[in-house]
């Protein structure tokens, strides 16, 4: 348990230092605006309480606030995705549930299962967070495209993290 919290405590660190100290300076164009710091939510075990996911979706989007100067878009795109987590899960979950104590890594549940679960989470996380910052209806299909760019190339991220920082005996 304590390890579980000091791990989830450098992760979250860890993913806000790498976004706003280096995502955020890299230039992809005006489509493509990557947020790695979702996978933070995406990775947290199954058993997490929704009251802690929605805690912890708050105060990582304001961290993620306070060093892009967006007045609160992150942390309600964040609070969005963490309180609809549980939904996806649901949705996705295994005839026999969810073993306790892991987590929905890339390794645990397959390339299928996360993209699919994942790939839900990062879309529904930047459809709020750059309809929020557009907040007309004028750009529909200019955000749209933002949105669908930028969850692709997001996805891509977390995939190729999941990949380079998580190992087999972490979810056993």
């Amino acid at each position: 348990m304590l390890t579980t919290l000091i791990k989830n405590f450098i992760r979250f660190i860890v993913l806000v230092l790498v976004q706003v100290l280096i995502i955020k300076n890299i230039e992809l164009g005006r489509f493509i605006n990557p947020f790695l710091y979702v996978l933070f939510i995406i990775v947290l075990p199954f058993e997490t309480p929704k009251w802690v996911l929605i805690l912890s979706g708050f105060i990582l989007g304001i961290t993620v606030d306070m060093f892009y100067d967006t007045m609160g878009m992150h942390a309600a795109a964040a609070v969005f995705m963490a309180y609809i987590r549980p939904s996806i899960l649901n949705l996705f979950s295994p005839r026999e549930g969810y073993e306790f104590g892991t987590q929905p890594t890339i390794q645990y549940l397959g390339v299928p299962w996360f993209i699919s679960y994942s790939g839900i989470l990062i879309v529904l996380h930047h459809f709020v967070l750059f309809y929020l910052e557009v907040f007309r209806f004028s750009e529909f299909f200019y955000t749209l495209l933002r949105v669908l760019l930028s969850s692709v190339f997001t996805l891509l991220l977390v995939v190729i993290t999941q990949y380079l920082f998580h190992n087999k005996k972490e979810t056993e």
